[in-house]
């Protein structure tokens, strides 16, 4: 995992003195990169700072704040943003990458940590281990993708003993996190029961390991959070929650990950969406993904699958649950299910985005649950989250400010992860 920097006690003086920006502990040799005149939106609760400065060396953020109150070195490179606005890089923490290459189209769209929870084939683990020895060298990223962290199989015990099997299983593999699926489908399987679910839990915290758990009913919801769940990885869909399961969230620290997109993904391919024709989405849309979707007998059936009219149906119980729990201080984590077909990776997290303030959730509180949020709930905030000194200087450019429209998030001049530019500038 993630160490934390030791600050020196210079910089402690400095945070003490100057809350806005700091000058942090330098490293003497490393390549250094001005970012200035944006506006810059630290990922804290401090206001959006204009005509700021981000300072960067060695993939790390130096300094941040008020360009008149930063100091850029001599043989500091300068890239002008005037006029943009600068934002931490997107954490989502339920997403799903069926291959490495699926981390490079995260990052393209400025999603750059990605929690994937379950199925990650070889050559993600290996992306992981490679990010952690370039972590352990303190250098940058070598290869500009996602930041990735896994969950592995997904398990699915029918026995306490099953459980115990496959825990084990997981754990051998180093995971993250490991999870669960506590669902029947709308009725149409069968689901995990209790008894299974809390042996999962308990081996796992034997083993070290968090739990995260996907489901659908409020009922299954409480008992999860009651029997030891650590992350609460989709919305509560069925009825409407109390200010019990509430309480409980925010006494036991759980987090809850909305996922509204993975909803939207069961019937908004019933005609072709708008989006399609976003010049954003098509800069790195899974372009097969669309030509089946846009298939006339696909979008029939879809209409009439009553499973898809469910969940539609069932969107605003969860928009509402989420409006609740935000409002009672539930700690809430920006996730969307992104991977299985029709749910497109990086571009579907800006959706969510919006779809969050639709919900009734403020931008300030949207962003925070995309960055800052995220990163304390997946418990990476040392290094990821918000852009201050010692942290991963991994940040989006953006031409206009989400806080006065999230829809903004969609109008990207670039994508920084440890101080490297990905790919190019969007008209």
């Amino acid at each position: 995992m993630f160490r934390r920097l030791a600050p020196s006690a210079a910089a402690l003086l400095v945070l003490a003195l100057c809350p806005v920006v700091v000058t942090g502990a330098q490293s003497p040799t490393g390549a250094t990169t001005a970012f200035t005149g944006a506006t810059l939106i630290d990922g804290t609760d401090r206001a959006p700072i204009a005509n700021a400065t981000l300072l960067v060396r060695d993939g790390r953020v130096v300094a941040a704040g008020p360009s008149a109150r930063v100091t850029i070195p001599a043989n500091a490179a300068r890239v002008s943003l005037a006029g943009k606005v600068i934002m931490p890089g997107i954490i989502n923490s339920h997403g799903h990458a069926n291959s490495a290459a699926d981390l490079a189209t995260y990052a393209a769209y400025g999603v750059t940590t990605l929690y994937s929870l379950g199925g990650e084939p070889a050559d993600v683990f290996a992306a992981r281990e490679a990010q952690r020895a370039a972590q352990r060298a303190g250098t940058p990223l070598s290869t500009l993708a996602a930041r990735v962290f896994v969950a592995g199989p997904v398990m699915t015990p029918t026995t306490p003993d099953e459980a115990r099997t496959q825990v084990a299983g997981v754990a051998a593999q180093q995971v993250d996190i490991a999870k669960i699926r506590v669902d029947d489908n709308l009725g149409l399987g069968p689901k995990m029961t209790p008894a299974v679910y809390r042996a999962v839990i308990t081996e796992a915290h034997a083993r070290g390991l968090r739990l995260a758990a996907h489901m659908y009913y409020f009922a299954d919801a409480v008992d999860l959070l009651n029997s030891g769940a650590d992350f609460m990885a989709h919305s509560v869909r069925d009825v409407p929650v109390n200010a019990a399961f509430a309480t409980a969230l925010r006494e036991k620290n759980v987090c809850y990950s909305p996922t509204l997109m993975r909803e939207v993904s069961t019937f908004v391919y019933e005609s072709i969406p708008s989006f399609f024709s976003d010049s954003l989405f098509l800069a790195h849309a899974n372009k097969a993904w669309m030509a089946t979707l846009q298939q006339p007998a696909r979008m029939d059936a879809m209409r009439t699958n009553a499973g898809a009219q469910q969940y539609k149906k069932q969107l605003p119980v969860a928009m509402r649950n989420l409006k609740a729990l935000s409002d009672a201080g539930v700690r809430i984590a920006m996730g969307t299910d992104t991977g299985p077909m029709g749910r497109f990776q990086g571009y579907f997290e800006l959706m969510e985005l919006e779809m969050m303030v639709e919900a009734g959730m403020t931008p300030r509180a949207v962003l925070a649950a995309a960055t800052r949020d995220a990163a304390r709930c997946m418990r990476i905030d040392a290094e990821l989250g918000t852009l201050e000194p010692g942290k991963w200087a991994d940040f989006v450019v953006l031409h206009a400010n989400p806080l006065e429209n999230m829809a903004n998030v969609r109008k990207q001049h670039s994508v920084w992860i440890g101080g490297k530019r990905v790919g190019k500038p969007y008209a």
